[in-house]
């Protein structure tokens, strides 16, 4: 091709670049069109603390934009159902998901039927909030912190069982690398999610788990399990007087869960910076603030590559943790 001809492909391409912007801006600037509905899929049932979240930012998001958001619950595979769902819907706006970090950092390294890709598959939204992991034990342990939990477990051999939300989960993960730390031969019982596994905890048919700091907090108002230990570098804020797992002497135990707000892959730049005003918009709204910290959770917004770097960074950790537990992929 001489360099006439380079010059008009050059000035095709050029052309054909800015009208793209330029529809891409239009299109940002109708956005929400008139009778819309943005659907929210969310990946766990009605009645949680999750899609209690997602409604409460939802209502504020509908205000916001002046169009109707609904919540749409996809329980199912650990998150994957949703997320599945998620990544075949249209990249316009009005499809987004609110989900837990352990859809993109866990469950790709520990799950054979996940075959998204964390980073390729989604666009970055908006941080929504964040919560540790806290250890519980029942309280017919006679236990209130990890060394005499140790000191209980290898004086008693083979006697201790522990909870998850199920393999390959968070809780499952931890509970190995707690074992392995520890030298502590641990039974691990794993439930198809955390309401299952707190009815046995509570009744001491498993004796400790990992388990979401909101639902720690409403099982040990019952008085019948108590929180040794806190997954998270600093100590939580709702549980002041509880030593984290690393004050505590374990190492690489801290995590922080969070949750964000994304859309499937290729939303254009217009919308994603439109949507991520509105979102951090509505989880500044007091009454959304309230609502988490109703449930142990921190509110916390983000530009779309900060939430892109955490999906990054959480994915490269959970792959080591994942490792470090010897947990294959199944």
């Amino acid at each position: 091709m001489n360099g006439l001809k380079w010059s008009r492909a050059l000035l095709a391409l050029v052309t054909a670049a800015a009208c793209l912007g330029a529809t891409q801006a239009q299109a940002a600037d109708d956005f929400p069109a008139k009778g819309r509905t943005i659907r929210v899929v969310v990946p766990f049932p009605p009645g949680g603390g999750v899609d209690g979240q997602a409604r409460t930012v939802a209502q504020r998001l509908a205000e916001i934009l002046g169009t109707p958001v609904v919540i749409d619950n996809r329980p199912g595979g650990g998150t994957l159902v949703a997320a599945l769902e998620v990544i075949k819907s249209r990249p316009d706006g009005y499809t987004l998901f609110y989900s837990a970090s352990s859809t993109f950092a866990q469950n790709p390294h520990t799950m054979l039927a996940v075959t998204y890709h964390p980073e390729k598959d989604f666009t970055p939204i908006s941080l929504g909030g964040q919560g540790p992991l806290v250890l519980v034990v029942n309280a017919a342990l006679p236990v209130r912190n990890v060394q005499e939990l140790v000191a209980y477990g290898k004086a008693h051999p083979g006697t201790l069982s522990y909870g998850s939300f199920g393999t390959g989960t968070s809780a499952h993960v931890f509970g190995q690398i707690f074992a392995r730390q520890t030298g502590l031969d641990l039974v691990h019982v794993p439930y198809r999610g955390g309401a299952d596994m707190s009815t046995d905890l509570l009744a001491g048919r498993v004796q400790m788990a990992f388990d979401a700091a909101p639902a720690a907090l409403q099982n040990a108002a019952t008085g019948k399990v108590r929180i040794i230990g806190v997954a998270a570098p600093q100590r939580s804020e709702f549980l002041p007087g509880v030593a984290t797992l690393a004050e505590q002497g374990m190492q690489d135990m801290d995590l922080t869960s969070w949750l964000g707000w994304f859309g499937p892959a290729r939303v254009p730049q217009p919308l994603v910076d439109k949507l991520n005003t509105a979102l951090v918009q509505a989880i500044a709204d007091t009454r959304v603030q309230t609502y988490y910290r109703a449930g142990a959770y921190t509110t916390e917004s983000s530009t779309p590559p900060e939430l892109a770097l955490m999906v990054r960074d959480s994915y490269s950790r959970w792959g080591q943790l994942v490792r470090q537990a010897g947990i294959p992929r199944q």
